[in-house]
């Protein structure tokens, strides 16, 4: 009885083992501080966010998702703490074949994080930290155009704005150029649809002319195809 129980184990343990194939995807890492919560793996679905996969965590903050994925995209870690406020609670991140290791903490979960294992996720941080320094600065233009006690001049509007019009000019320049700039990443196509999908098509055409085969033929890639084609 005990050798069939130990073969029954041993089988389980060898099915899971090769149940994994070049195309899983595993997500794992800690919750620092974290004692109870619900952790979801999520992915856009007809712009809905779906629930693939969760895990109850008790303990330790301890958590790992295994997922099979036909080519690089975005996932997202929703985490249910049952403290009524879905405020910093969901991490974004692009998510590739293989071993991917996200740590973080329970109180900054969204912001105090280390995310390693995915290429792509790297170069969408990368496009993600320049796309938000012209996001301040189009802040800060906005707050400078508010009442204040001090009347502002229309000659001081016009100027406001017209640094506005550079800097809307500039972060349309700078995702083209990533574009253009990074035809073997998976973060494009993404990147293009999502930040700059009113650019002038023959740029838009450019950026997909550019993208390797296998890019071109990704979920993003085929995305873009599509939009492209329906501009015409």
């Amino acid at each position: 009885m005990k050798n069939s129980i130990l073969v029954f184990l041993i089988t389980i343990i060898l099915f899971s083992c090769d149940s994994k194939t070049e195309n899983t995807m595993t997500v794992s890492g800690t919750i620092a501080g974290l004692k109870k919560g619900t952790l979801y793996l999520q992915k856009a679905q007809d712009s809905t966010l779906v629930n693939i996969d969760s895990i109850t965590i008790k303990g330790n903050g301890a958590f790992s998702f295994s997922y099979e994925i036909e080519t690089p995209e975005l996932f997202y870690l929703y985490l249910d703490k049952a403290d009524n406020n879905d405020i910093n609670d969901r991490i974004t991140f692009f998510g590739e074949p293989g071993e991917i290791i996200i740590n973080t903490a329970w109180n900054t979960f969204d912001s105090n994080l280390k995310i390693t294992g995915s290429k792509s996720n790297q170069k969408y941080v990368e496009f993600q930290e320049m796309l938000s320094k012209f996001n301040t600065r189009e802040f800060e233009l906005a707050r400078a155009l508010l009442p204040v006690e001090d009347v502002i001049t229309e000659t001081e509007i016009d100027s406001i704005v017209n640094l506005r019009d550079k800097n809307l000019l500039r972060r349309y320049q700078y995702v083209l150029n990533f574009g253009l700039t990074n035809p073997e990443s998976y973060v494009t196509p993404y990147v293009t649809l999502v930040e700059a999908s009113d650019a002038n098509p023959k740029y838009l055409d450019s950026i997909f002319n550019s993208l390797n085969k296998e890019v071109a033929n990704s979920k993003y890639g085929k995305k873009l195809k599509v939009y492209l084609e329906n501009l015409n």
